[in-house]
């Protein structure tokens, strides 16, 4: 199936032709409302690398999400859902519920100065302490398709296929996972990317799942990075969500022992990609694949494998981070 077709096929699915077209021509998105907006839950390790910090921005001033569920992954579960519930509540957003991974575990990152003194029972909205049930009854109660957008190593996704296995039925998957023809900064070699060497076990749980499945390896996602004038846009601005990314980078960076890190660059934004591609492809080749997952957390072309869809090469590199900075410096989302 080519990109257009893939495109069209979900496009059709899910009754979003005319917004994922506006999306994909970089025309901007189309009105959102409440039958045009994607269920989506959000699996992420947040707390860890600031980008996943970045994609949750995103997909809060993307009017195409209808963001049902935030769940963090890969241990840490507390610090985790702290800080998912306290930047949704930053954002106005407490509609969304949280989910604490399993097993509920203690731990923190690089983002713990932000969050200090955040007691997640203080969060108007929903919280669920079995993160894991919470992804599945969320796809098996949503009357539309779900898109599960995956930016950490997933242990919480292959227990939840585990327990309900209909999920892959009821949803698709896009994730920020793998290296396969570049590794990290751009090198031409491969590289075990994190996600998928921290828990390779899962990651083939979860591609051999039958849901349709989208990823964006280092090969496109390991190349975002705003700078310049792009970067002080995000940095600027006072809206609530970027206020809230800015602020959460300048804790990360400090913890790092870099503070000044924060006042010119963003980081890699490896996991910004996942979100466009919950949206629309237009920017990226993508590829049909065969992903096999080695037990050294490789992502190997072989022809014998599972395909999957695979965003090999940017088109339009500068188009996507012009994009996302007019979402995230821009005003809050209708």
């Amino acid at each position: 199936m080519s990109m257009a077709d893939g495109l069209l096929a979900f496009a059709a699915l899910t009754g979003f032709s005319t917004l994922f077209g506006a999306m994909a021509r970089g025309t901007g998105p189309a009105p959102a409302g409440p039958h045009h907006a994607i269920p989506v839950i959000l699996d992420t390790d947040i707390g860890d690398d600031i980008d996943d910090t970045w994609a949750l921005g995103l997909i809060l001033k993307s009017p195409e999400v209808d963001l049902r569920l935030v769940v963090g992954d890969q241990g840490k579960s507390l610090y985790r859902a702290r800080l998912i519930a306290k930047f949704l509540q930053a954002a106005g957003r407490s509609d969304v519920a949280v989910g604490i991974g399993l097993p509920p575990t203690r731990g923190v990152g690089g983002q713990a100065k932000w969050v200090e003194g955040y007691d997640l029972k203080s969060y108007p909205g929903q919280v669920h302490a079995d993160g894991v049930q919470a992804i599945i009854s969320t796809i098996m109660n949503s009357p539309q398709p779900v898109t599960l957008i995956a930016i950490g190593p997933m242990p919480n996704l292959a227990a939840a296929f585990a327990r309900e296995p209909r999920i892959a039925t009821r949803a698709r998957f896009v994730g920020m996972h793998g290296s396969v023809r570049l590794g990290y900064g751009g090198k031409p070699q491969p590289d075990a990317e994190y996600n998928v060497k921290a828990d390779p076990a899962a990651c083939r749980k979860v591609f051999a799942a039958p849901w349709n499945i989208t990823i964006t390896p280092l090969d496109t996602c390991g190349l975002v990075q705003l700078k310049g004038a792009k970067y002080a846009a995000v940095r600027d601005s006072k809206d609530p969500v970027a206020r809230a990314i800015i602020e959460n980078y300048r804790a990360w960076a400090a913890a790092g022992g870099n503070p000044q890190r924060a006042d010119t660059a963003s980081s890699v934004l490896f996991d910004t990609v996942a979100v466009y591609l919950a949206l629309a492809e237009e920017l990226l080749q993508i590829e049909n694949l065969g992903i096999r997952v080695t037990d050294d957390g490789m992502t190997v072309l072989d022809p014998a494998a599972r395909p999957i869809r695979v965003a090999t090469k940017w088109k339009d590199l500068a188009a996507f981070e012009d994009l996302l900075v007019r979402r995230l410096a821009g005003p809050p989302a209708p």
